[in-house]
């Protein structure tokens, strides 16, 4: 994959490095980021960030007040400039600099044989361990906005923020060690004035429990200011007179982390990661809190321009399974969240109501026994007998021996009130009565058994004084695959927020979890099910005939496609390229697209099945209610999307 193409798809690679270095040794610690540079670029970094002091190191003390240490200072600088010239990169590097007869802590940017701004250091630090002012002045202090530096007047100032020409989305804003651990850092004032990308030069000394804290600290800047947020942080050769350097340098990306190098290693580490500058746009786009916010000073805007290197394989997490937790170490917490969002709502309605029985449909299929479980749980919640649910299995044409088994068993297992109803001769009788021909396996054969199964299901709610339970996921809502006013509908749709890859995965954490025995058998013999409507008749082994996935396209696919589209607002070609990037071993091109051109059409078709939804809980950051996350018309054209799909090229 070439830049061009990435470049096209609004990614900035972005490196923070934690070099080898010496205290005031120049000759080597500039060699070493020269390394470190080199090595960046390699690899396809348009930038890279250096930490706090980088050029002499951070724990110069009294050293800083030597002439010979700030002259030589200003010598490494050009030769690094020089070096900029040739190579066609950014590079961020602290050095201390003086000015009006006060010396400064500060980020030198250097691109393309030039200097392009100083940015001094805002906050300094002055308690514990800390001693800045003892030699360093704040950028407030500052008297003039420009200061003479190998041989050319350069901007200086806090207010400087610095544009990339190829990608103008990407403006990076640059602040320094202590700047991002104050109340109010400056870069969320950047980032209101446009920033997306934005670096930190430290020097953070370790101490126990301090990795955790940094760690959060980036991220819920990142995620605050709506921005990519690297940190880059001095290692191990700093002084250990009375401290420890670690350079634990990050990079995160709107509250995700995309890298972070090892702590303690006196090698040059590098941390890359590429920033999704289209991500942040679309996001500061629908945040109208935002987009509301202004700053509250005036930034002087510097372009600069990136080499086109050659690029390998994006430097993010990029999931098959975004709604599914990639860290198995979060894998409890996250369902045990997920079942507590959904058991909440339920205990809620049924509060509200004052009701105590409940009716819930049971195929012996996954979404059906994640909506059971979820009742069983909301029923505890409330100290209610398990005995007002009512589970009905409801057996018809296509119903095979496994699914009725394990329909039954859970329901016995759960200690829920079980009722058998064959749909077999009522739907027969409605042939009879609109003049189908029960051999013609159409639209109307297979909707015909939901909507008997759902008019059971209301009218025995009725007996019970009860409300039905919906089963439906936010998988076939986004595709439509559910019969409008049957299975698409309930009093309240349990999982209405979480998709099908999601879906499997808490009825398999289920099993594991919280069952043993037979009820953990059941659960993952479900979880092995082919996923089916069960509406057709089965094989003449009497196993399942029809398997949705063969009809409508895999499910982790059409997941991958919603959490894009929906969450990211992503053009079809960028999705494209992320699920070859994502699905590379998997899937041909040709598939992809293929699945991909079946999602939009069903996505744009079905929205009226959306338009008129039960109510039911928001679980995550996709939903597709139309009182909540999601306003479509239901008669929106498809036609610009696929138009951009026609355009690609597989294979």
């Amino acid at each position: 994959m070439n830049k061009t193409q990435i470049a096209r798809f609004g990614y900035f690679r972005l490196a923070v490095a934690s070099v080898e270095h010496r205290i005031a040794d120049l000759e080597f610690n500039a060699e070493q980021i020269t390394s470190a540079a080199l090595r960046a670029k390699k690899q396809g970094c348009h930038c890279v960030v250096f930490p706090e002091l980088s050029l002499t190191g951070y724990g110069c003390g009294d050293l800083f007040f030597q002439s010979i240490l700030l002259e030589r200072t200003r010598q490494v600088l050009g030769d690094l400039k020089k070096m900029t010239r040739h190579e066609q990169m950014i590079l961020i590097v602290g050095a201390p600099i003086a000015q009006g007869g006060r010396l400064f802590n500060c980020a030198v940017v250097i691109s393309g044989g030039e200097i392009l701004g100083v940015v001094p250091k805002n906050f300094l630090p002055n308690t514990q361990e800390f001693y800045e002012e003892r030699w360093f002045s704040a950028a407030a202090d500052r008297t003039a906005d420009e200061i003479s530096l190998c041989g050319a007047m350069v901007p200086f100032g806090d207010d400087l923020l610095f544009r990339q020409k190829e990608l103008p989305g990407c403006v990076l804003g640059v602040e320094i060690c202590e700047d991002g651990w104050v109340a109010n850092p400056p870069s969320g004032q950047m980032a209101v004035a446009g920033a997306t990308v934005l670096v930190n030069l430290s020097a953070s000394p370790e101490i126990l429990g301090k990795q955790d804290y940094r760690r959060q600290l980036v991220q819920s800047q990142s995620a605050r200011c709506l921005a990519a947020y690297a940190y880059a942080s001095a290692g191990p050769g700093e002084s250990s007179t009375d401290l420890v350097f670690s350079g634990h340098s990050l990079i995160a990306e709107n509250g995700q982390l995309l890298a972070e190098t090892e702590r303690f290693s006196f090698a040059t580490q590098l941390a890359i990661g590429d920033v999704d500058i289209d991500r942040l746009y679309n996001e500061r786009h629908k945040n109208n809190s935002f987009a509301a916010s202004s700053a509250q000073n005036a930034y002087r805007k510097i372009e600069f321009n990136c080499a086109e290197h050659a690029h390998t394989p994006l430097h993010r997490p990029l999931p098959c399974h975004p709604f599914v937790p990639a860290n198995l170490n979060e894998r409890d917490q996250r369902c045990e969240e997920i079942f507590a969002l959904q058991t909440t709502a339920l205990a809620k309605r049924l509060n509200h109501i004052g009701v105590r029985n409940v009716v819930i449909g049971i195929s012996g299929g996954l979404d059906s026994t994640l909506a059971l479980l979820v009742t069983v749980k909301a029923f505890e919640k409330l100290d209610l007998d398990p005995q007002g649910i009512t589970a009905v299995t409801m057996p018809g044409f296509g119903t095979t021996t496994r699914t009725r088994g394990n329909a039954e068993s859970l329901i016995d297992l759960l200690g829920a009130q079980c009722r058998i109803i064959s749909i077999d001769a009522a739907v027969r009788q409605h042939f009879a009565d609109i003049g189908h021909d029960e051999s013609v396996h159409n639209i109307t054969y297979e909707n015909s058994q939901a909507r008997e199964r759902t008019q059971l299901l209301m009218d025995i709610a009725n007996q019970v004084g009860g409300i039905v339970i919906g089963t439906g996921d936010l998988s076939e809502l986004a595709l439509g695959w559910c019969t409008y006013n049957a299975d698409h509908m309930s009093m309240y749709g349990v999982n209405c927020g979480v998709p099908k890859t999601l879906v499997r995965y808490l009825v398999s954490w289920c099993a594991q979890a919280s069952f043993c025995g037979e009820t953990r058998r059941v659960l993952e013999d479900i979880c092995a099910t082919p996923v089916s409507p069960e509406l057709l008749p089965p094989d003449e082994a009497g196993e399942i005939s029809q398997v949705t996935e063969d009809h409508v396209g895999p499910y982790e696919l059409h997941d991958f496609y919603l959490f894009q589209v929906v969450r990211h607002q992503f053009a079809p070609r960028k999705v494209f390229f992320l699920a070859r990037q994502a699905f590379a071993e998997r899937y041909d091109d040709a598939t992809l697209l293929k699945w991909l051109q079946v999602f939009f059409r069903r996505f744009f078709s079905q929205q009226f099945k959306r338009s008129c939804l039960p109510d039911g809980p928001k679980v995550g950051s996709v939903a597709l209610s139309p009182r909540g996350d999601w306003r479509m018309p239901s008669d929106a054209c498809v036609q610009l999307w696929l138009d951009e799909l026609e355009g690609l090229h597989v294979g």
